[in-house]
């Protein structure tokens, strides 16, 4: 068995060194690599991280490395299912094989994607870093890869960084748009039409330009993959309907409060017996996915924050909209979710915000952990009963917060409102989205 593993590993090496990087479109992720520690890249599935991985391949091309340095392996692949923590170590022994000249004398590039996949990786990885003339990148699409106990294992040796879909300023990219800080009518036109396009498509890179029909079709596949490959699989979950029926009633409420109880009760009620903890357990296996996130009420009692209802977000507007069943949805819910998403990507420090009297906004956020921002999103302030509701919750929450600024997101509305705690300013979501 070794031995056919070994020839499956020299052929994968080999092909991979002889492909062409298809690099995509230039992503806004700057990691920094250091010395004597892994880069871990980890975020949704197909968000585009094995395509990310090939532009920092050919970013190390360019500086000159030779391709044969490069070691690259994906662990999705079907002919290294029965790959163990034992088996790890062949990956470099083979390397060094086909080229025993490199062994110590030359740095080496290795590349591992979903390397999570095989239960003990971390060990082995922390192990060549530590004795090989080697950089590790790694890709996968689990959240556990942040976690204290992986920090554990590796003795510190990683470091990890988050890849989402496309932001609106990389579809611009895509579309080939290079925003820039003063535009010209016909600019801010171009963008706005391409916004329409992102509105509808998402940050899939795989959907963006797609019709309607293939979109929704892709969409739901990946929704599919991500319950059963991500979830129900990885973590062995023998409820597998109710985890299901759960996913589906979280995005049919997008951008909606929730509780645990309230979800225990309602797949108690389709006949499911989940008790609460599974239910608590469900949501974290959702968030470990980066398929949906909770945000808790900003409250610095730490107990309060827990036991307060929560609201749910998905990791991408357009995502949500294709798999949702239509009925309890909106255009704000969706206009929350993306500019959410937007926020996501800058920080996870991001809460929702109750006043004293109980009025709510949207987002208070941290920025560099230490800046507050306050943002409320409405689809439209047309109305004035919306528009009193959205600027009164700001107003209270500023001053309570001892803020002078605050946004809300709009549709395409823009204009500056003057109160007695600070300014709004109300701006189209376009417009945020590349602030």
């Amino acid at each position: 068995m070794e031995a056919i593993l070994i020839e499956i590993l020299k052929e994968m090496i080999l092909d991979n060194q002889k492909k062409d990087f298809l690099t995509g479109t230039k992503r806004d992720l700057e990691v920094s690599q250091l010395s004597g520690k892994a880069t871990i890249c980890i975020g949704v599935r197909r968000c585009g991280k094995s395509t990310y991985g090939y532009q920092l391949m050919k970013k190390l091309l360019d500086s000159g490395v030779k391709k044969e340095n490069i070691l690259h392996i994906n662990f999705f692949d079907n002919r290294l299912h029965n790959l163990d923590e034992g088996s790890l170590s062949n990956i470099t022994e083979v390397y060094f094989e086909l080229y025993p000249q490199k062994k110590n004398s030359e740095k080496i590039y290795c590349f591992f994607d979903e390397i999570q996949e095989v239960s003990g990786w971390e060990r082995y990885v922390e192990r060549i870093i530590r004795t090989e003339n080697c950089e590790v990148f790694i890709t996968g699409s689990s959240a556990k890869m942040l976690s204290k106990e992986i920090a554990t294992q590796m003795r510190g040796r990683a470091l990890s960084w988050e890849l989402f879909p496309f932001s609106f300023k990389e579809y611009l990219r895509f579309s080939g748009i290079e925003p820039k800080k003063d535009l010209t009518s016909k600019e801010r036109l171009t963008i706005q039409n391409v916004f329409k396009q992102y509105w509808e498509c998402g940050g899939f890179p795989e959907v963006a330009g797609v019709d309607k029909h293939l979109r929704i079709k892709i969409h739901q596949e990946y929704f599919n993959a991500i319950l059963f490959r991500d979830l129900i699989e990885r973590h062995d979950i023998s409820h597998p309907k109710a985890v299901t029926d759960l996913a589906q009633w979280l995005i049919d409420n997008n951008s909606s409060l929730y509780s645990t109880n309230k979800l225990t009760g309602y797949l108690k009620a389709l006949g499911h017996h989940a008790p609460k903890s599974s239910v608590s357990q469900y949501l974290d296996y959702f968030e470990d996915a980066f398929f949906l996130f909770s945000v808790k009420k900003y409250d610095a009692s730490l107990s309060r924050k827990n036991t307060n209802p929560k609201k749910i977000y998905c990791v991408d507007h357009a995502f949500a909209a294709s798999v949702s069943s239509g009925i309890l949805t909106n255009t704000g819910h969706f206009l929350e979710n993306l500019v959410f998403n937007s926020l996501r990507r800058e920080t996870s420090d991001i809460h929702y915000y109750k006043t004293a009297t109980g009025k709510e906004v949207d987002f208070i956020v941290k920025i560099d952990r230490k800046d507050l921002m306050l943002v409320q999103v409405s689809h439209s302030l047309l109305e004035p009963k919306t528009r009193k509701r959205e600027l009164s919750a700001l107003i209270e929450a500023m001053k309570e917060l001892n803020l002078n600024h605050s946004f809300v997101v709009t549709s395409n509305e823009e204009e500056t409102v003057e109160s007695d705690s600070g300014t709004i300013s109300i701006i189209p979501a376009w417009k945020f989205l590349l602030r």
